[in-house]
C-alpha cells in the first residue's frame, strides 16, 4: 500500500500503459515520493472531505508519459504528482482545490481548464518540506496548446 486509501495498484493504473503494454513500475526512489505526496497530501485531504477521491493519475513511468504526451518535466514521473477528480460527490475540485491551499504544504497546484467555478481535475504535486513553492497556476488551451498562468 502506497497509503491506507491508494493501493499499489491504484498509484500506477493506466489504460494507456495496459494498452501499449508498458511497464509502469516505479523504482524505490520514486514510490518513496509517492507515500510522501499520499501522507502530506492525500490522507490529509480524504480526512477532510470525508470520503473516496478518485486518481486519474498518479506515477507515470517515462515511457507512459511521453505515450500520453506529457512533459518531459513532469513530477508524475518522480512520483511527486498527482491528479484528483472528486466523482463521488464529497466534494467539487474546487473546494479540494481551495482546501488545499489554504491548509497543507504542496509544491504546484493546477487548476485544470474547467470553468471559472470548478477545474475538470485538480494537479498537486509535493517534493520536501523545504522546496515546496506553494505555487497555485491555471491551466487553459491557446490555440490548441497547453498554457499555465499564475493564479
Amino acid at each position: 500500500m502506497i497509503s491506507k486509501h491508494i493501493s499499489d495498484k491504484e498509484g500506477v493504473y493506466s489504460t494507456t500503459a495496459m494498452r501499449k503494454g508498458l511497464d509502469n513500475s516505479p523504482n524505490q526512489f520514486e514510490l518513496d515520493n509517492m507515500k510522501l505526496l499520499a501522507e502530506k497530501v492525500f490522507e490529509p485531504l480524504r480526512v477532510h472531505v470525508g470520503g473516496s477521491i478518485k486518481i486519474n493519475s498518479f506515477y507515470r513511468g517515462k515511457a507512459l508519459n511521453k505515450a500520453i504526451g506529457g512533459s518531459t518535466s513532469s513530477q508524475h514521473c518522480k512520483g511527486q504528482a498527482i491528479d484528483i477528480d472528486d466523482t463521488f460527490g464529497h466534494a467539487t475540485n474546487a473546494e479540494m482545490y481551495f482546501w488545499i491551499k489554504a491548509n497543507l504544504k504542496f509544491d504546484q497546484m493546477i487548476w485544470e481548464f474547467g470553468d471559472g467555478n470548478n477545474p475538470n481535475w485538480v494537479h498537486v504535486s509535493y517534493v520536501s518540506e523545504s522546496e515546496n513553492r506553494n505555487r497555485c497556476l491555471k491551466a487553459y488551451k491557446d490555440k490548441g496548446k497547453t498554457k499555465y498562468m499564475v493564479i
